[in-house]
């Protein structure tokens, strides 16, 4: 008898108290990333350089996840990727982690698409409509579901809560000052030799100057459930 293969989803809806522009540079920043998991979950990079500052599209980091910051919990491919849709009712921005669990209970999976849709909320100047999705599939993903489920909430409640420390952007860098150049000192004209020529001053010379996947796991492509065409979800 064929093993089943399920696929799950996992779906937030949220309105969070900072702008888009804030939202996109945090789901950017690993360290605001990791802060939503904690403290249930903590994440190490399994890379000499350590995290990167903030996340580019094609970054293929592996990080060592662990419960509890204690309890072994298997190592996780991190594949970043983004996209902008133009929309009637404004932009969007979705950022894509379509990596892939490598050990740990959560290696029975072959499917991992994680999707954050960034826009304006609707009638609500300076807030962020944030939806996320979670897309599992194999032949475990309809047992791990209620797990995974329970985490997210733990996860959207903690997008909430540190939504508005978001908000703060960075002080803006004070130009230098521009550094006038000295002024040139006039020249005195030459008096005149008694032969009739001039003496000249000599010239002033010049100044010189891996990704890695496990075999029949494919990336899922993005639907349209983060997208504003589906409001409701």
């Amino acid at each position: 008898m064929p093993v089943q293969h399920w696929s799950m989803r996992i779906l937030l809806k949220l309105v969070i108290d900072c702008d888009p522009d804030a939202a996109w540079r945090a789901v950017h920043s690993p360290r605001a990333v990791a802060e939503l998991y904690g403290p249930l979950l903590d994440l190490e990079p399994l890379v000499p350089n350590g995290l990167p500052t903030a996340w580019s599209p094609g970054d293929d980091v592996p990080v060592q996840l662990s419960a509890l910051g204690v309890v072994p919990m298997g190592r996780q491919l991190i594949h970043m990727s983004e996209r902008h849709l133009d929309e009637s009712a404004g932009g969007v921005r979705i950022f894509r982690d379509s990596g892939i669990p490598l050990t740990g209970p959560l290696a029975s999976l072959d499917v991992w698409d994680h999707q954050m849709a960034i826009s304006a909320a609707p009638g609500e100047p300076g807030k962020t409509l944030w939806r996320d999705r979670l897309v599992i599939g194999g032949p475990t993903a309809l047992a791990l579901w209620p797990v995974l489920w329970g985490m997210w909430q733990w996860r959207g409640a903690r997008i909430r809560a540190l939504a508005p420390t978001w908000a703060h952007d960075p002080e803006p860098t004070e130009p230098e000052p521009a550094v006038s150049e000295p002024a040139t000192p006039e020249r005195a004209t030459p008096e005149p030799s008694a032969t009739g020529s001039t003496t000249s001053e000599p010239a002033t010379p010049g100044l010189s100057a891996t990704r890695s996947r496990r075999s029949g796991s494919k990336p899922l492509e993005p639907t349209t459930d983060v997208t504003p065409s589906t409001p409701d979800e």
